[in-house]
């Protein structure tokens, strides 16, 4: 069984597009929604799409990676999906088949990612720029040269690995999603799917521009591989 975990804060805008692709899943699945102490419908539009929830009980700002790990407690499947608020799988049967027939055909795969783009409609020309070298990026890094990169949009794994490397890092408050891609690649391989795509509404880059977006990627990520930490201090929701 698949558990496809979305940690959500404050996402009434976008979540119950999300679920519903999720929805038309026919595979064996559950769907948990980790949520950090949203104050608008999150929790109520995730249980009435039928979604499990997980609320965080903690007295701080919640990091996604502790909402992300919460959502491994509760889940029961044998593999781990992380999903972002505001993406849309197209059809989910082929996208997760394919995945599961990776993982089936190759007892060392540990991890998959997939190519990320920006929902029709809301992709602009630097959106596609952007995510087209993104992409080839997350291909050349993971397929050829073995060193493992992953986005948080997607991220699919065995549960067992999840557990060997003792999940995302709660102390990371940007960034654990290329931390645990890095750990997972050393104890078993990872791999970036070019064939399946997850869409996103790209808010983000929308709201601060792509500029600032790449300054922040670029310099969280040489942080994390000199340091193991972030360089921003509070990962700003964009809403």
């Amino acid at each position: 069984m698949i558990s496809i975990i979305i940690p959500t804060l404050n996402e009434e805008s976008v979540l119950e597009k999300t679920l519903t692709s999720i929805g038309r899943l026919t595979l064996p699945h559950e769907v948990i929604v980790t949520d950090g102490k949203s104050k608008d419908k999150t929790v109520e539009i995730a249980r009435h799409c039928g979604a499990s929830v997980v609320e965080f009980a903690g007295d701080h700002r919640q990091t996604i990676a502790e909402g992300r790990n919460d959502g491994a407690k509760a889940a029961k499947g044998d593999f781990l999906a992380y999903i972002d608020a505001d993406c849309t799988i197209m059809e989910p049967d082929i996208f997760f088949k394919k995945i599961l027939d990776h993982f089936g055909s190759d007892p060392d795969l540990v991890a998959v990612n997939v190519a990320i783009r920006v929902l029709p409609g809301y992709e602009t020309w630097g959106d596609w720029l952007v995510f087209n070298l993104f992409n080839d990026y997350l291909w050349f890094m993971n397929n050829v040269v073995g060193f493992a990169m992953s986005a948080g949009e997607f991220q699919m794994m065995r549960r067992t690995a999840f557990d060997k490397v003792n999940g995302y890092d709660p102390k990371l408050v940007a960034s654990e999603d290329m931390d645990l891609f890095a750990r997972l690649s050393k104890i078993g391989k990872v791999r970036y799917e070019k064939g399946l795509t997850i869409y996103h509404t790209g808010r983000r880059a929308h709201k601060i521009g792509w500029p600032k977006l790449l300054s922040l990627w670029i310099g969280n990520s040489i942080s994390m591989m000199v340091r193991r930490k972030a360089i921003v201090k509070v990962w700003e929701p964009i809403r």
